[in-house]
């Protein structure tokens, strides 16, 4: 049980609205109540609007709006969003819109190495101040030394950390997530980030399609 005036968090799960995963808003109620999730990220691949439909009709957990956005050097992700970004913008003016909407800028999986990933160009966006929360864990990545070095670089540039479950299914939802203090908005997110204990495991996405038992 989360301890009083703390939440979990899952920062980053998708559903059927992605286009590469089959979570529906249902599974992902039914899944927020059996790993008490609190709140969950509905980071799907260019598009709101799943995240907008679970706030707006509820699953259980406060949903924070936020979208994976496809760039030229890689996948970002912006939370707390008020409208749709589109992708294949240049990353700069995908941050720039981000955070003309009040969002955060987050940085998921920046060194897995069969996603596309913005490891190559992570340094560089620190060092301008265009990066607000880095993944430090990703259950959908099996080599623990890619998380780490996330982790890493979050403490060179003085970074909080995020973890999500990344779920493309509903039983990766709640594979990694954050025990925080709770929040009220971005400001406050970011703040509470500093406290907050990363709980997480290794859930490769389940077979899309089963296969067929031998004739």
């Amino acid at each position: 049980m989360t301890r009083p005036g703390w939440v979990r968090v899952d920062c980053h799960l998708h559903t059927v609205a992605s286009g590469d995963a089959n979570t529906s808003l249902d599974e992902l109620a039914e899944q927020v109540a059996r790993n008490q999730l609190d709140v969950v990220c509905v980071t799907d691949h260019n598009v709101t609007s799943a995240a907008l439909e679970a706030a707006e009709r509820g699953i259980g957990a406060r949903v924070i709006v936020g979208e994976e956005i496809r760039t030229p050097n890689g996948d970002l992700i912006g939370l707390f969003l008020t409208e749709r970004i589109p992708y294949v913008l240049p990353l700069t003016e995908v941050v720039g819109l981000i955070r003309g909407q009040g969002g955060l800028v987050y940085v998921p999986h920046p060194f897995d190495q069969v996603r596309s990933s913005l490891g190559r160009v992570l340094p560089g966006l620190c060092e301008a101040g265009d990066v607000d929360v880095i993944e430090v864990f990703n259950a959908k990545i099996s080599d623990p030394s890619l998380n780490a070095r996330a982790a890493g670089v979050a403490r060179e540039f003085s970074l909080p950390g995020g973890a999500g479950s990344d779920a493309h299914d509903a039983p990766g939802v709640g594979a990694a997530y954050l025990d925080m203090p709770d929040f009220d908005g971005p400001t406050s997110f970011l703040a509470a980030l500093a406290d907050a204990r990363v709980t997480g495991e290794f859930r490769d996405h389940a077979p899309r399609y089963p296969r067929r038992p031998p004739r």
